[in-house]
Parts: C-alpha cells; structure tokens; sequence
C-alpha cells in the first residue's frame, strides 16, 4: 500500500485574479434564498444565493456561508436550516434579512410557520426546503453545510424566483 501524495499547496490569488472572479460570479445567475434556523442558538435568519442541489437521494443541498458571518455560528449550533426560495415580490424581505435589523424585526417582513425542524418556513416562497445539517466542510472563508431535506413545499400556481445577476435582482417566472 502506497501513500497518497499531499495535496497540492493553494497559492494566495492576487488582487486582479479575485476581481476578475468576482466579475465572473457577477454572470452566474443564483437563486436569492433566506435562510433560517431555529434551535438552542436562538430564531435566526440571512439572505443567501450560495445554495444548490446535491442529490435527490435522499434529498440532499448545499449552502455555503462565510464563517465571519454573524449567522454562521448560530446555524452551525443548531443544526438545522430552512433553505426558502424568494420570488419577485420578495425583495424587500431580502433586503431586510441582509441588513443589521433586529431578528424580530425581519421575521416580522414575513408570515412564517414550521415543519420537521422547527426552523421557520416562509408561508408564502415558492418553494421552501427544511433541512437538517448532515455534514460541513471548510473551504478558504466559507463552511459548505451539507443539508438533508426532512420536509418541503411547493407553491401552488406558476413556479417563479428571484435571482441575483449582474449585480441585481431579476424575477422569472415559468412559461
């Protein structure tokens, strides 16, 4: 049995390389999501766009959030996250959950209830994930969760979101 070699070192990108990946981020459209979490760490909530699927079995997301986040600690500790997709009419609440204001006073933007986890699910996103945190992995600045799906709801009617693209909200609803 052979050892593995080591991994290859990174090297620390310059200032022009992060730039130009950030330009590129800005053309990759991504779903606006609010994220919420309940638990022994207190009722919290963010806005997010770092969320995808991961496999349908069982049904699994990621959501990626920086560990200098104010609301990392408080997901990480309670383990469990509802992943709530926004549409058009959903911008100011998005704007609420990325701002400093209160944790009463963003959930008060919403009418919120609860499923398997107890994290609060926006009554009316169009579509409403509620997860529980199976695994993390750390990545430079950010920790990717691993979320297992315990409960989720679709809308009624068009399916639509809200994305975040070349730097501003687009809302899209489905033919």
């Amino acid at each position: 049995m052979t050892d593995s070699p080591p991994p290859p070192e990174h090297k620390k990108p310059t200032e022009a390389e992060v730039q130009t990946f950030r330009e590129g981020m800005a053309r990759l459209g991504a779903a606006i999501t609010i994220l919420t979490t309940d638990g022994p760490a207190g009722k919290h909530g963010m806005t997010a766009s770092a969320v995808c699927s991961v496999t349908d079995s069982p049904p699994t997301l990621l959501v990626c959030i920086n560990k200098s986040n104010r609301s990392h600690d408080i997901i990480e500790k309670n383990g469990v996250i509802a992943v709530n997709v926004l549409g058009g009419r959903h911008r100011e609440l998005s704007a609420a959950f990325a701002s400093k204001k209160s944790e009463e006073a963003r959930f008060a933007g919403g009418v919120w209830r609860t499923m398997a986890t107890g994290s609060p699910l926006l009554t009316d996103a169009p579509v409403a994930f509620d997860c529980k945190i199976t695994d993390s992995n750390t990545v430079g600045s950010h920790t990717v969760f691993f979320c297992e799906v315990q409960a989720m709801e679709l809308a009624k009617g068009q399916a639509e979101t809200l994305i975040w693209f070349g730097r501003d909200f687009h809302h899209l609803t489905a033919i």
